[in-house]
């Protein structure tokens, strides 16, 4: 089942028109782990491979590749005469020392290349809003960022939210996307 990923098809599909464009991001969760009492993740890659995870209350589950759950919304979003578009992670408060001896913020949580790979594949645009998100929280540096973050290193304040907004209307910008011409100017 899907129930990886949050109700997607019963509350967006639902609600999806022709015409519109939806935003495919997600993989924070995809890292974790695929069955126990955090069960919330996926299969590495982008291929066909499944695994049968059977939980303590019984019921079994058929995990997929992160790239499979990807084509699925890519094919249901087409279904529906909609336009998929894949978009970068945002950025999680992880920061680490670069080789210039600053502090770097961390830019890609290991999706990126499976993202563009799947958008070559399915013919799909690729928005990168993380290297805009990430650029602008490293010109603030950690101290600001953290602000930004108040509860763990993924989920920001309402601000932080604003500024990933922001970041996504940059990026489709950026790409010359149809979607830029319904955004507000800057």
């Amino acid at each position: 089942g899907l129930s990886r990923h949050y109700g997607y098809p019963d509350s967006v599909l639902a609600e999806m028109k022709p015409g519109d464009f939806v935003l495919i991001q997600m993989g924070h969760n995809d890292g974790g782990a695929i069955d126990g009492p955090k069960a919330r993740g996926s299969l590495k890659g982008i291929g066909n491979e499944t695994k049968d995870v059977t939980f303590p209350d019984g019921h079994t589950e058929t995990v997929h590749t992160y790239g499979w759950y990807i084509r699925k919304y890519i094919a249901d979003t087409r279904a529906k005469k909609a336009t998929p578009i894949l978009l970068s992670l945002t950025i999680r408060n992880i920061w680490k020392p670069g080789a210039d001896g600053r502090q770097h913020i961390e830019r890609d949580m290991g999706y990126d290349a499976e993202l563009k790979r799947l958008s070559q594949q399915e013919h799909v645009a690729y928005v990168d809003m993380a290297t805009v998100e990430a650029d602008r929280l490293e010109a603030s540096g950690p101290e600001k960022t953290a602000l930004l973050f108040p509860i763990d290193h993924t989920h920001t304040s309402a601000e932080g939210a604003e500024l990933n907004a922001q970041s996504v209307a940059i990026a489709l910008r950026n790409a010359h996307s149809p979607l830029a011409a319904y955004l507000k100017p800057h």
